[in-house]
């Protein structure tokens, strides 16, 4: 899927900013909500299979998207859909009538999430050359607290809340674009997903890949991407050679 013949530094010329999907390409989403799952509703004497309550809230991740995207909604921010399906699957978990701060602590779960291992590094590698946003469909301060407690620096915060629409609608790609004042061309959209990445550069951004094998799961996720893409990398911090820095 990539250019071999093509150098680095022909792949990046002119790239100033790069963009960062999050969930699964940064921060392990299915161990970290798993984890505080346990944690809140252990503590009110639930035991459940914590992987698949992760999983299962994560599989209505897409449909509560699209209600946004499809028109059929206004927008609304991420942590709001996070609620809204977090009520849609309990039932199937044979949890009803939780009360409402456990509801809202548990919609705070995905603020919580960790880092991939090399992520925080391999970040302050590359911003000493690129501008650095997540372009992401998590909310503003979702971002800000996954950032402060991984130890992430931002030069600013993209995405869906500012474009106010959902990837991979080509509005939130040409907002982050237009918000450091670049070309599409002078961008790269960092993902973890091939569909993120497809959608990014039918707009013109320049595309690069990381591989979370793990991501749903022992070997669940992508490999390596299934679209062309300027790069593709084992992890963040091999994106970060592969760069340069």
């Amino acid at each position: 899927m990539v250019d071999q013949d093509i150098s680095s530094t022909d792949l990046t010329h002119g790239v100033q900013a790069l963009f960062f999907d999050v969930f699964g390409t940064l921060v392990d989403w299915r161990s970290g909500v798993a984890r505080e799952a346990q944690r809140i509703l252990g503590a009110q004497g639930h035991s459940l299979d914590w992987n698949g309550f992760a999983e299962a809230w994560r599989g209505e991740y897409q449909p509560g998207m699209e209600e946004v995207r499809s028109g059929r909604i206004p927008f609304s921010k991420l942590d709001v859909l996070h609620r809204r399906n977090l009520e849609r699957f309990l039932p199937r978990f044979g949890l009803r009538n939780l009360p409402d701060d456990v509801l809202s602590e548990l919609t705070l779960a995905w603020h919580r999430l960790d880092a991939w291992p090399e992520v925080p590094a391999a970040l302050a590698r590359l911003r000493a050359r690129f501008r650095l946003a997540p372009v992401s469909n998590g909310n503003i301060s979702l971002m800000a607290d996954l950032a402060r407690r991984n130890g992430i620096c931002w030069d600013a915060i993209l995405g869906a809340e500012v474009a106010g629409d959902y990837k991979p609608k080509p509005a939130v790609y040409r907002a982050a674009c237009a918000a450091f004042d670049l070309a599409p061309a002078q961008c790269m959209m960092v993902a973890a997903h091939s569909s993120d990445l497809a959608a990014a550069a039918a707009c013109g951004l320049r595309t690069a890949h990381v591989a979370r094998p793990d991501e749903h799961g022992p070997g669940t996720g992508e490999k390596g991407p299934t679209v062309p893409v300027d790069f593709a990398a084992a992890d963040l911090a091999d994106l970060a050679g592969k760069l340069g820095v």
